[in-house]
């Protein structure tokens, strides 16, 4: 069992090393450059940074493609720079989380250029094979309208591989005890290098059995189990984050009863129910999806989020509500991708309207679980949908109005800078928004501070309050005999809401705004009324009238 539970109040912060910050000016970001700007990471507040994949690349995939589980990637530095970066992390108070991708590899990986080869070769059953096409080959497609097959013909091997992903991606036998165990070496590899823990990638496909004969998915629950044991004895405060997209009614099942399997989740269900929440300003369906996935054990965390690296995918939603989605934030094709998402960067999405950022960041913030903030979405940086896929929202960090965004000396950066339109580098950077007081940067620095001093959202129970309207969300978290209230407007208009906090007989309570001196005294009848403007948002300690009467200042709970 974990013995230290730091991810329940973090702050994650995901990063692309390789688009953040060059320093040797080939136009690709690196690991030198990454230790120039830790600083302004932990000013930002960050308690852990998320890196995408660093490992040897042919980079098809952007690093998900992976060649070597044991090396870091010459583009973007050597082993000996990874080491000092996680040092100067540990130095700050931070965290590093690395991708653990091993679903499958690249088909450059020596493992399955070997087992093609030779079919007496150990690495022949390390990957997934049959001798004909599998009649379900068009089936169970990650990325429609882009990938034709799970199952593609090996000339050297003379059989079909199996690939969940592109076809340059064949699938890992994870079934194989041998995989498995290279599985927990890597994990040890990276853990002595300094690593605090994985965002483990395509969870439910990584515990599944494969192969020609399998018609349904069968998941191995047992393994996630035997990595977190692993992650235990060798370091014990070492986690997984999982990508796992899974129904509310699985959930457990990840996370394991008594939490020995999955220390963390990403909560897509209220990810997507939150877009539909902001699209169709009604808080109901949001609500529906937090009471759905409220149950875990008590080691056991979700990360919220807004945006990440891929699609914003809505597959769980019905036909009614995806529409929705789709024309509030992404109503033309070219802004829609694998027909279930939408490929824009958060600030377009919401037309760059500074209000309803700071909502939906202020929701993300205050949601049950742990908040992870996408690279850039600090100071609002766009997307650029002339580039294919996902790399539209994948466009190198904005630091000045420097060439290249301040991003490298280069000219031919890895990817395009936006260097056109509203969201172009110089109008969005950081060196502009540090400057400014007022700027989404500082108002973000001055949310994650709050966050970080409100234990009760990630240690705490949560409960709705009644406030008369769909479009006002009202949540409260209680946790060691203290509580605070969020209140969201969802709406474009200003919304009154009255709600009264405790039961009757209870003491009338005074709530304190944690964002302003806009406190609130109950009226008679012990009902609080509040003005809630259009997109608006409240953060309340609740406390007794004559308790918060005689401080002075009102303090935070003791941490655990």
């Amino acid at each position: 069992m974990i013995n230290d539970l730091w991810y329940k109040n973090a702050v994650i912060y995901c990063l692309s090393v390789a688009t953040y910050m060059d320093a040797d000016g080939d136009g690709i970001g690196d690991f030198e450059g990454l230790m120039r700007r830790l600083d302004y990471l932990q000013g930002l507040g960050v308690t852990a940074i998320w890196l995408m994949p660093i490992q040897r690349s042919p980079w098809r995939d952007d690093g998900y493609d992976v060649a070597d589980y044991y090396s870091v990637d010459p583009r973007l530095g050597t082993l000996g720079d990874f080491v000092e970066f996680t040092q100067g992390c540990r130095t700050r108070g931070m965290r590093v989380l690395i991708d653990l991708v091993v679903n499958h590899t690249s088909d450059q990986h020596p493992w399955f250029q070997e087992a093609r080869r030779d079919p007496q070769s150990k690495y022949r059953d390390w990957y997934i094979w049959s001798k004909k096409k599998p009649a379900d080959a068009a089936s169970g497609i990650v990325f429609p309208g882009v990938q034709k097959s799970t199952w593609d013909w090996d000339p050297e091997a003379r059989q079909y591989y199996f690939h969940r992903f592109y076809k340059f991606q064949p699938d890992l036998n994870t079934s194989n005890p041998e995989v498995q165990a290279e599985i927990l070496k890597i994990m040890g590899f990276w853990l002595e290098l300094g690593v605090s823990g994985f965002r483990m990638d395509a969870v439910p496909f990584v515990i599944s059995k494969k192969g020609p004969d399998i018609k349904r998915p069968v998941e191995q629950y047992d393994m996630l189990r035997n990595f977190s044991q692993f992650l235990s004895w060798r370091k014990g405060t070492a986690i997984i984050l999982a990508e796992a997209n899974v129904l509310p009614g699985n959930d457990m099942q990840y996370f394991g009863a008594a939490g020995e399997r999955l220390q963390m989740m990403f909560n897509f269900e209220v990810n997507q129910h939150l877009f539909y929440a902001m699209a169709a300003a009604d808080a109901r369906p949001l609500m529906r999806a937090m009471e759905e996935t409220k149950q875990r054990p008590a080691t056991a965390q979700w990360g919220q989020f807004l945006r990440n690296h891929d699609e914003l995918d809505l597959g769980r939603l019905k036909l009614a509500q995806r529409q929705a989605v789709f024309d509030a934030f992404g109503p033309t094709a070219e802004m829609q991708l694998y027909r279930r998402g939408i490929r824009r960067r958060l600030a377009p999405m919401l037309e760059g309207d500074r209000r309803r950022l700071e909502l939906a960041y202020s929701l993300m913030m205050t949601l049950p679980g742990t908040p992870v903030i996408r690279y850039g979405d600090e100071i609002g940086m766009g997307d650029n949908l002339d580039l294919p896929e996902r790399n539209c929202a994948r466009t190198p960090m904005q630091w000045s109005t420097e060439p290249n965004a301040g991003f490298t000396s280069s000219n031919k950066p890895l990817l395009p800078v936006i260097d056109e339109g509203a969201y172009s580098f110089e109008y969005v950077n950081v060196a502009a928004q540090r400057r400014d007081s007022n700027s989404l940067l500082n108002w973000m620095e001055r949310i994650v501070r709050m966050r970080k001093e409100v234990p009760e959202i990630g240690w705490g129970d949560f409960s709705f309050v009644s406030v008369g309207t769909p479009e006002v969300l009202a949540m409260r978290y209680d946790w060691r005999s203290n509580a605070v209230l969020f209140l969201h407007n969802l709406s474009s208009a200003p919304r009154e809401v009255r709600f009264r906090i405790g039961s009757n007989g209870d003491e009338p309570t005074v709530l304190v705004n944690l964002l302003s001196e806009d406190h609130s005294r109950p009226e008679k009848g012990k009902r609080h009324r509040i003005l809630m403007e259009p997109y608006g948002y409240r953060w309340f300690r609740v406390g007794g009238l004559n308790d918060i009467l005689k401080r002075t200042t009102v303090g935070t709970p003791d941490r655990p």
